[in-house]
């Protein structure tokens, strides 16, 4: 099993969900607020896991994903679109919408375990909390925005056990700031978490 990698704009106050206003709340769009360059092109600095890593993502991002990148041509959206995916969903989807695509009804947490490369989690947080949840998060890359809307999806749940991680780095990035965090030197440990996510993983 390679790294799992979980990469995420996050507000200033810890919200993730609807950075780009997609999904129609109250306070989504806040990241795209700032304009193109803190969102566009390779900002989590993925560069050579884009190739030999493997994206994760649940259904509603990956729907929402393949009816974007498909049809752009620069570099970005080259590795984008060449880049291995897998989408766990309990509905199912058409992989043919997205190219390099594979379905998978499976829990996330057996999905990382029979990967043996690196693994790219974006969008779905249900699909990250279960990760969380079993202590398989080797590495954050968080682009944070000088937003707080005060509602939405935390990254970091209640009821999580307390872990501790390193900063690598912090650099700005647009309006944002990019932070790298890794996996204190400990292990993983063989237990899940305390708290319960939500077990339909696939949204």
């Amino acid at each position: 099993m390679g790294n799992v990698i979980v990469i995420a704009f996050s507000t200033l106050d810890g919200f993730v969900s609807d950075p780009d206003g997609s999904a129609g709340t109250a306070t989504g769009g806040w990241a795209f607020r700032h304009g193109p360059d803190s969102v566009a092109g390779d900002k989590f600095r993925l560069g050579p896991l884009m190739d030999s890593g493997v994206m994760l993502l649940g259904r509603r991002t990956w729907e929402l994903f393949s009816r974007r990148w498909p049809n752009r041509t620069s570099p970005f959206a080259d590795r984008m679109n060449a880049m291995r995916k897998l989408v766990v969903t309990k509905s199912g989807v058409d992989t043919a919408a997205w190219s390099n695509s594979v379905a998978t009804d499976a829990d996330p947490v057996d999905v990382v375990a029979r990967e043996t490369g690196d693994v790219v989690v974006t969008g779905s947080v249900s699909v990250v909390h279960r990760l969380i949840e079993h202590d398989l998060v080797d590495e954050y890359r968080l682009l944070t925005f000088p937003s707080v809307i005060g509602a939405g999806e935390r990254l970091f749940p209640a009821g999580i056990q307390p872990g501790n991680f390193t900063y690598v780095s912090a650099e700005p990035s647009g309006a944002a700031v990019l932070s790298v965090l890794q996996r204190a030197v400990a292990p993983r440990s063989t237990a899940s978490t305390s708290f319960s996510a939500n077990p339909s993983s696939g949204t």
